[in-house]
């Protein structure tokens, strides 16, 4: 992925990882579009950074989706890379149906298919560029599970698997497949998670990808040093101490 001269779209940007990523990527001298919920955060973005396109948009809505998809193409023609940003986490109790199957139904609605329906959505203006590429973001937690958030580490997993396989699929057409892999971020994903001695500070984990993606353009795994205790332990041989470890952490040490 080239670092400017791209028309950005970055649904579930309006706090957090998102937003720090969509800063930079203006700043690099792109043009972005932020996409969320509440329309209150998105006018403050728009105000506090002109030239920083905003629309509306629920991912757990197929209908919202594709609404979205409609008016950011026709705003802006040239768009060529999707970052499927929106995500959300919550801790699950599988001892009884009450403790996660509404939780678990939440997650995968908008961590997995919130990703397949955008994809699904925009899929035909990335093909009919030039260059463009779609991001995914998975987590630490798509190679190592915490144990209170089964449902998120699944859904992680899958945003891996599904990474692999879009990459294999359309490697003979203009889009690449790019999976931003991130560790624990001081972001508002959880309660308490920015405050968490365990959690990257988000600034720095923001430059860092931007590093990577300056230095490494034709990288498909997009990987901040913090992360790769988590996404190699089962290639180093040591994937039993790398689940201890974090399961006997900070709740928050690998969100």
């Amino acid at each position: 992925m080239r670092i400017s001269g791209n028309t950005i779209f970055i649904p579930g940007a309006t706090s957090g990882i998102g937003l720090a990523l969509a800063e930079r990527l203006h700043d690099a001298g792109n043009t972005v579009i932020v996409g969320g919920r509440r329309r209150a955060l998105l006018d403050e973005i728009a105000a506090q950074h002109p030239g920083i396109d905003t629309v509306r948009i629920d991912t757990t809505d197929a209908a919202s989706i594709a609404a979205a998809a409609t008016e950011v193409i026709a705003r802006h023609p040239d768009l060529n890379v999707l970052i499927t940003m929106a995500g959300v986490m919550r801790t699950e109790d599988w001892k009884t149906p009450a403790g996660f199957v509404e939780i678990a139904e939440a997650t995968v609605t908008t961590n997995l298919l919130g990703p397949i329906r955008l994809i699904g959505a925009f899929i035909e203006q990335l093909r009919a560029q030039p260059d463009s590429t779609i991001m995914t973001v998975s987590s630490g937690l798509a190679f190592a599970p915490l144990r209170v958030t089964p449902t998120y580490n699944a859904t992680k997993a899958a945003i891996h698997m599904l990474s692999e396989s879009l990459r294999l699929q359309l490697a003979d057409s203009t889009v690449r497949v790019v999976e931003l892999e991130p560790p624990s971020v001081a972001t508002d994903l959880m309660p308490g998670q920015q405050q968490s001695p365990f959690a990257m500070p988000l600034d720095e984990f923001a430059d860092e990808v931007m590093s990577i993606l300056s230095d490494e353009p034709e990288v498909t795994e997009v990987q901040v040093e913090r992360v790769k205790f988590l996404r190699y332990g089962e290639a180093r041989g040591d994937y039993a101490r790398v689940v201890e470890t974090l399961n006997h952490a900070d709740p928050h040490a690998a969100a």
